[in-house]
């Protein structure tokens, strides 16, 4: 297994030289900003969306994206915040609050449509991936654009509603904290038992050491780099599995 997980791990370092810019895209009446790495050459290669935390778009998050990129994906980080990033809880709990849950659907679906417009990217192969807030509207997507190839989820909320888990089309991946208080192991199993018993695939794996967003570094008292180089290795061979076919 760790033989196979180095593997993972060093093909991830950067099989594609990659190129980051900024830009932008219509969503209704209302213009987003964006962050888009791309591997160089004319591709066509699979995309993937990436969602960011309750913080905003920041570095860290800009650095997933271009891990993404390295990996051979057209990668867009998308600002749902409109260029605010929160410093502490406080204000990244107030900009959550301040975002409108349909606008942020709206504003992804529209990110969707601008990577299937690229000639660089094969449209029937676009993901997405968030963490936290992000995690949570990654499967909102899912649920909301029928032609998502795949979805994964890092410790966000998972819909309830039997009707709205009905329209997820895509196979989706988890990674869960077993000593998250928000998103808990028996909230990612009711969801788990709700996909399958609705013909879904969903493959989750729960952290038992791990608390809420573990993945990120920044968390200085939760960060758990063991479980988030393992978190990671899923998410490279979910990826590869289902947008390339490897």
């Amino acid at each position: 297994m760790k033989t196979l997980l180095a593997l993972i791990l060093c093909s991830a370092l950067s099989s594609f030289a990659a190129t980051g810019k900024s830009v932008s895209y219509k969503s209704g009446d209302e213009t987003v900003q964006a962050m888009l790495y791309a591997p160089d050459g004319k591709g066509p290669f699979p995309g993937i969306i990436v969602i960011h935390e309750f913080w905003g778009l920041n570095d860290w998050v800009k650095e997933q994206t271009e891990k993404f990129a390295g990996l051979g994906y057209v990668a867009l980080a998308v600002d749902l915040y409109r260029g605010k990033v929160a410093s502490d809880p406080e204000t990244a709990h107030e900009l959550m609050r301040g975002m409108p849950q349909d606008r942020a659907v709206r504003d992804l679906k529209a990110a969707f449509d601008y990577l299937a417009t690229r000639p660089d990217v094969t449209p029937a192969k676009i993901g997405s991936v968030g963490w936290c807030m992000g995690g949570g509207l990654s499967l909102q997507l899912a649920v909301n654009e029928p032609r998502l190839a795949a979805c994964a989820v890092n410790y966000g909320s998972m819909p309830t509603d039997v009707a709205a888990i009905g329209k997820i089309h895509a196979p989706v991946l988890g990674n869960f904290g077993g000593l998250d208080k928000g998103i808990t192991p028996d909230r990612v199993h009711a969801f788990e038992a709700a996909m399958k018993s609705a013909g879904k695939t969903f493959e989750a794996k729960i952290y038992a050491d791990a608390g809420h967003a573990f993945e990120n570094p920044n968390n200085k008292n939760g960060y758990r780099p063991d479980d988030a180089t393992d978190a990671w290795a899923r998410m490279v061979a979910f990826f590869g599995k289902v947008l390339k076919g490897e």
